[in-house]
C-alpha cells in the first residue's frame, strides 16, 4: 500500500513531526485540525470561531487530498469544556453531509495553547 502527505497552505502547518494528512488506501486521514487561523497563526475568542476555522481548515486539507466534507466518514471532536458542546455542535452541524459522518466528541480535553477545539477526520477519496 503507497501513502502519501497533504499539505496545504490554507490549514495550520503542523506544530510538530506530523502531516496535516495522510492518503491511504482511498482514504484521507486529516490530523487533529485546530481552530487556528492559517494566514495569520492567531487563535480566535470563542468555541464557535476556533470551531468554524477547525473546519474550513480540514476542509482545505480534504481539497488538497482530492477528497471533501461530502465524503466524511468519521470524525472526532476533542475540546475543552462540555459546556461550550451546544456551541459547537451548531456550528459543526452547519459542515456536515448528509448522512453525517460516525463521530466521537471527547470533552473536557487539556489542547495546547489554550485551544478550545481540535478536530481530527477520515473521508474517503472519490
Amino acid at each position: 500500500m503507497t501513502r502519501h502527505s497533504v499539505h496545504t497552505d490554507d490549514a495550520p502547518a503542523a506544530l510538530g513531526p506530523y502531516s496535516q494528512a495522510i492518503v491511504a488506501g482511498g482514504f484521507v486521514f486529516c490530523s487533529g485540525t485546530a481552530g487556528i487561523d492559517p494566514a495569520t497563526g492567531e487563535v480566535p475568542e470563542g468555541i464557535e470561531a476556533q470551531t468554524e476555522l477547525a473546519l474550513r481548515s480540514i476542509a482545505a486539507t480534504l481539497e488538497a487530498a482530492g477528497s471533501s466534507m461530502d465524503h466524511l466518514v468519521k470524525t472526532t471532536i476533542f475540546y475543552s469544556d462540555v459546556a461550550d458542546f451546544a456551541a459547537l455542535n451548531a456550528v459543526y452541524a452547519r459542515h456536515m453531509p448528509t448522512p453525517q459522518p460516525a463521530r466521537s466528541a471527547p470533552a473536557n480535553v487539556i489542547l495546547p495553547r489554550g485551544l478550545l477545539v481540535s478536530i481530527d477526520a477520515i473521508a474517503t477519496l472519490p
